[in-house]
């Protein structure tokens, strides 16, 4: 789909207080490491991740999203009351029911005529909710929206070293499908989308395709539902399996994207990729015959932080002016079912940026 009338105005996005290397885990799990001979400095090796952030224990994560909310706003100049849709798209949430973005919603202040609902879509669910809202602004529904997450990885963190400390009977190659609990990072991030004025008027959103490649649905899989504070989630990966799907996936995506959007790689000046660690990057950009040097990365500071990886990568970019001189930008997203969501977007130096470092 192409938009004529959409902007990215501005990204708000908050890094989390508490920081935890690769070294910090590997030492935790020495015990496991000595008994089945592993190399310390195996994690940041494979990954590619020096360090991740956490929330402090008891943290709400309509809190945060409300702040990070705030940030975009307040980054674009945009009043409460010109919102008309907010979409809460982290995997992580409060309860089953209500939505989290209600609470977010009320927090905020914004108006009663609101759209306020949850998008969930693993890795993908902030640039799924900016696609729907760019959809309600192209169609003149509303003025602007804000799609927002908050992923909190200290619970499976937590509870995947618990498992791996306690589990005697693990071998090298049943160990395998906890690695990518490992990577994992927490952080919170708002996208503020708006009816293009001028241009001006932040980033244009040019178009979004999307790929859905289900028959790998099982690759990447929680357990059981669940939500709130006291969840306990574990996770089953099968990270060399998902590597190669995915990069298949990603590669149909973005054959898609340039049709849909008629460029060509020569007109493409900059990239935002899929944000899990260096042999993806590395192997998804090479298959796309992509640049290593015009693509924008934070897994190696903030580890694979969910759906709110890609969008808060954007953000870091736009504040560090990586795209000044640089015009067309593809956010390259993929997340687990396997699904890709890919969008073109033009004048990303002009992205507003609104932002928290917890650990100043």
């Amino acid at each position: 789909m192409r938009f004529q009338n959409v902007s990215l105005l501005s990204v708000g996005y908050i890094l989390p207080p508490e920081m935890v290397t690769s070294e910090d885990i590997e030492r935790r799990l020495s015990p496991v490491y000595d008994r089945l001979r592993l190399p310390q400095g195996r994690l940041e090796g494979m990954s590619g991740i020096r360090t991740r952030r956490l929330w402090r224990p008891g943290t709400r994560l309509s809190d945060v999203s409300a702040q990070s909310t705030s940030l975009a706003m307040e980054a674009a100049g945009i009043s409460p009351d010109r919102v008309g849709c907010l979409i809460h798209a982290s995997v992580c949430r409060e309860y089953l029911e209500p939505a989290t973005a209600c609470r977010v919603h009320h927090l905020v202040g914004l108006p009663s005529k609101c759209w306020v609902y949850d998008v969930s879509n693993a890795c993908l669910g902030l640039l799924n909710g900016a696609v729907q809202i760019a959809q309600l602004i192209e169609a003149g529904v509303i003025e602007a929206g804000v799609v927002v997450g908050t992923e909190d990885c200290r619970g499976l963190l937590e509870t995947t070293l618990r498992q791996l400390l306690e589990d005697s009977s693990l071998s090298r190659q049943s160990i395998k499908p906890a690695f990518a609990s490992l990577t994992i990072g927490s952080g919170s991030c708002a996208w503020l989308l708006g009816k293009r004025q001028s241009s001006e008027s932040g980033a244009r959103v040019f178009g979004a395709v999307a790929v859905a490649r289900t028959e790998h649905h099982g690759l990447c899989q929680s357990d059981t539902d669940q939500a709130g504070t006291a969840m306990q989630p574990l996770m089953q990966t099968d990270s060399e399996l998902l590597l190669e799907a995915g990069i298949d996936t990603g590669d149909q995506a973005f054959r898609a994207l340039l049709e849909e959007l008629n460029w060509d790689h020569g007109q493409l000046d900059a990239t935002v990729c899929h944000q899990v660690g260096t042999a993806h990057r590395r192997r998804m950009l090479d298959r796309l015959g992509l640049s290593v040097e015009k693509d924008y990365f934070t897994f190696d500071r903030l580890g694979n932080t969910g759906s709110v990886a890609l969008p808060t990568a954007l953000g870091i970019a736009a504040s560090e002016d990586f795209f000044r001189g640089k015009n067309r930008v593809a956010l390259l997203g993929i997340g687990s079912g396997l699904n890709s969501v890919m969008i073109g977007i033009e004048g990303a130096d002009r992205i507003r940026v609104g932002s928290r470092d917890g650990s100043s």
